[in-house]
């Protein structure tokens, strides 16, 4: 019994040991984060908790959407991405979908949580969570991001990044390498001005660009607004919805379901399933 114990005890010790080896928001692999205009091909594995959520077509996986690992077996997304008709699986590792890539892997979807109080017509409460059916291993290539500070919010101007595999222009082809854009925030104010996005936007959102010259085509709905914080990336925000006439329209930035707002509805949908 004394030997059991102790073999227990060491594994428990070394599985904490790997685990707290990638601590979440610090990728081994920094993006390279300049303020080049529009969206450019991110460095390899530089957002390692970015997933590609896919479903099933007559027998092939489709990317959909993007989304964020935020635990070993759960992934942060947007509730406008889930359908019940639909079979949906989280690639994770990718950095070209088109490739098969070594350090990669691919978990089907376990159970899926949409936030009780989704709205699809007036697109509030715009997110929900992805449990696999196993948890991922940390590794270079894998890891979660932070989560934000309950009701924690962005000043003007945060420099932030966008990320995800959305077309590369207006009515442009889909990315097939991950994609970043430099999105700085938008203050709340600015952002319900009448001629921004006036009514539409809550409290529960966060705007990020909407300048008219960066583009806001590279971050796919359910994707993660990645801001950085004391030295580690964060989560703030889930791509939600975006302007009908065009990639990065002026006066109508990228509105994201702000993370900080939903902390306490995360941590309990994370623990109840």
């Amino acid at each position: 019994m004394e030997i059991q114990d102790t073999i227990m005890m060491k594994f428990v010790v070394l599985a904490f040991l790997v685990a707290g080896a990638y601590g979440c928001g610090l990728p081994t692999f920094p993006p390279v984060v300049t303020r080049v205009v529009g969206g450019v091909d991110a460095r390899p594995h530089s957002w390692p908790w970015q997933i590609s959520l896919q479903v099933v077509r007559n027998g092939d996986w489709f990317h959909t959407c993007g989304g964020t690992l935020i635990a070993p077996n759960w992934v942060l997304t947007a509730a406008h991405c889930i359908s019940s008709r639909n079979t949906y699986r989280v690639a994770l590792g990718k950095h070209n979908l088109k490739q098969e890539e070594a350090g990669s892997v691919t978990v089907d979807a376990a159970t899926i949580v949409v936030h009780e109080k989704w709205n699809s017509l007036f697109i509030r409460n715009d997110i929900a969570l992805v449990k696999l059916q196993e948890a991922v291993v940390a590794s270079d290539n894998i890891m979660t991001a932070c989560l934000p500070v309950a009701g924690s919010t962005l000043p003007n101007n945060e420099p932030c990044y966008v990320t995800g595999w959305g077309r590369l222009f207006t009515n442009g082809p889909a990315a097939e390498i991950l994609q970043q854009a430099l999105l700085p925030v938008v203050d709340h104010v600015t952002c319900t001005l009448p001629d921004w996005w006036g009514g539409m936007v809550k409290d529960t959102m966060v705007c990020a660009g909407g300048d008219g010259v960066v583009s806001g085509c590279n971050g796919d709905s359910g994707g993660p607004l990645n801001c950085q914080r004391d030295g580690v990336w964060s989560v703030e925000g889930v791509v939600s919805f975006g302007s009908g006439l065009g990639c990065n329209y002026p006066k109508k930035p990228t509105v994201f379901t702000r993370v900080s707002s939903y902390i306490d509805w995360i941590n309990t949908t994370m623990m109840n399933n």
